[in-house]
């Protein structure tokens, strides 16, 4: 299946393939070129908010941004 690819380097998907992978107005595509050096075309089914407290564990406590930054600087100067 080919597509043509605009001035503005943008290519429109064609509808058999929006249809396979699911996607609609709005959806996210990521190009990953693989270790063949193939393109492929990973649909991003959710949106990344869907992702928030999936690593939240039971019984943690949520890091402040203030905590979160301090035990970067710290690991930081652990490394120089």
């Amino acid at each position: 299946m080919a597509a043509t690819i605009t001035s503005k380097g943008q290519v429109t998907i064609p509808k058999e393939i929006r249809d396979y992978l699911k996607l609609d107005t709005g959806s996210k595509v990521e190009f990953v070129i693989d270790e063949n050096g193939d393109v492929k075309v990973i649909a991003l089914r959710f949106p990344i908010s869907a992702l928030s407290g999936i690593l939240h564990r039971q019984g943690m406590k949520a890091a402040s941004i203030e905590e979160m930054e301090e035990a970067i600087a710290e690991a930081a100067h652990d490394w120089a």
